[in-house]
């Protein structure tokens, strides 16, 4: 695990938002989705992995105010507390590895597009379906995005797991059920391509 901490921590010392290959200026996708579901503006929502992200910034404009971020990097949580500014104080940001994660309350909506994908053993994702059937309320929402069967194989030198969203349907299927899916392709900051799944699901 301190590996895995390491590694990010490195990307982040060293790398600005536009050399990394998952940035998105606007994370479309995912705005979509959450908007399609007209939650409450005061349901907890997390997100996972979302240290270099943007979908809180976005969503604080839209009026959300019980936001969470985590990440195993606290560089990148740095990045984004700067971004956020004053509005620092309305987010609750989380230093930790998603396995090592102990919410303390119950999330409406957790969104993944950046972690779940770096979990290529059986036992991690084990404990990470265990982690989001204890930690998403009954009626809440799990979006998860990640790299599809036709998208890369390794990122950040790092091996990944490709899945449809049959495979992520049979994956979480004892607690949720699959409520949409799309496949996107994301336009990297080097003009290059990656094919993802997003999947939006219900806690049964």
């Amino acid at each position: 695990m301190n590996d895995i901490k390491h590694h990010w921590e490195g990307v982040y010392n060293t790398k600005t938002d536009q050399e990394v290959s998952w940035y998105q200026e606007t994370p479309v996708a995912s705005l979509n989705l959450i908007n399609e579901l007209k939650l409450n503006k005061n349901y907890n929502i997390i997100d996972i992995g979302g240290g270099n992200s943007n979908l809180t910034g976005y969503l604080l404009k839209s009026g959300y105010t019980n936001l969470a971020i985590l990440d195993i990097s606290s560089k990148a949580l740095e990045r984004t507390k700067a971004k956020h500014g004053q509005r620092i104080s309305t987010i609750h940001y989380i230093t930790s590895n998603v396995l090592d994660f102990e919410p303390y309350l119950k999330y409406d909506l957790w969104h993944d597009r950046a972690t779940f994908h770096f979990l290529t053993k059986g036992e991690e994702i084990k404990k990470y379906v265990n982690l989001v059937n204890h930690a998403v309320k009954h009626g809440g929402y799990m979006i998860i995005a990640t790299f599809s069967e036709s998208g890369p194989k390794r990122c950040s030198g790092l091996d990944i797991t490709q899945y449809s969203a049959e495979k992520l349907k049979d994956v979480f299927k004892d607690g949720f059920k699959l409520i949409k899916s799309f496949e996107d392709t994301h336009q990297t900051p080097f003009n290059t391509t990656q094919d993802f799944i997003y999947t939006l699901f219900q806690k049964k």
